[in-house]
């Protein structure tokens, strides 16, 4: 368990300097599509905060953020001081959120249900927490197809071990577009992974009237 826990530190740490370049050149416009919202927002899955400079200065939100790993939470708090944003942070994973029903206007997902362990409990509850009528915002990268699905298979035993428990063979477009309680507004493939965390979809949802 101590193992662990140095691991964890370790991987929190490395992960700004390791997506740098990403966010630098490719993330920025996908990042502004994500955070392109309004009302009660809910950053599902906050990571180290790569979300919050594009909400910063935003007038007409009010921010929610969830993190379970304290060590990534320590640099998401860090990051929103720096930017001044004001955000009600919390530790906790995204199968129970601590939101009543009905009280989010949006919520946002940017490369988070790769890592959640029970991704369908994790979109049920989405959908409990938003409105009917709000949106749904989502970057993640997906299984491939053909040899490359076979390839990712392959690696994806090693690279969860090193990656913070990222799957790379999840059929995540699938499992949001099959869910009943949405309704699809787009979905779109964009380039911007390098194997085995490749291709990217991003899109939006709505939440259907109950």
């Amino acid at each position: 368990m101590a193992l662990l826990g140095v691991y964890d530190r370790v991987f929190a740490r490395m992960y700004d300097p390791f997506m740098q370049a990403a966010e630098r050149r490719l993330f920025p416009p996908h990042r502004e599509y994500l955070t392109d919202v309004s009302g009660e927002v809910l950053d599902l899955g906050s990571g180290t905060g790569a979300n919050f400079p594009y909400f910063a200065g935003c007038e007409h939100i009010r921010l929610h953020a969830i993190e379970p790993d304290s060590h990534m939470l320590r640099r998401a708090r860090r990051r929103a001081a720096r930017v001044g944003l004001d955000v009600d942070l919390r530790q906790t994973g995204a199968e129970a959120l601590p939101y009543e029903d009905g009280s989010m206007d949006a919520v946002v997902a940017g490369i988070v249900f790769c890592t959640i362990p029970e991704p369908e409990a994790a979109l049920d509850e989405v959908a409990r927490v938003l409105k009917p009528g709000g949106e749904f915002r989502f970057l993640e990268h997906v299984r491939d197809h053909g040899r490359t699905a076979w390839a990712q298979a392959l690696v994806e035993p090693v690279w969860k071990r090193f990656a913070g428990g990222c799957h790379v063979t999840r059929d995540t477009a699938g499992l949001f577009t099959a869910h009943d309680a949405f309704e699809v507004v787009e979905v779109e493939r964009v380039d911007i992974g390098v194997f085995p965390a490749d291709p990217f979809v991003r899109g939006r949802l709505r939440r259907r009237d109950d």
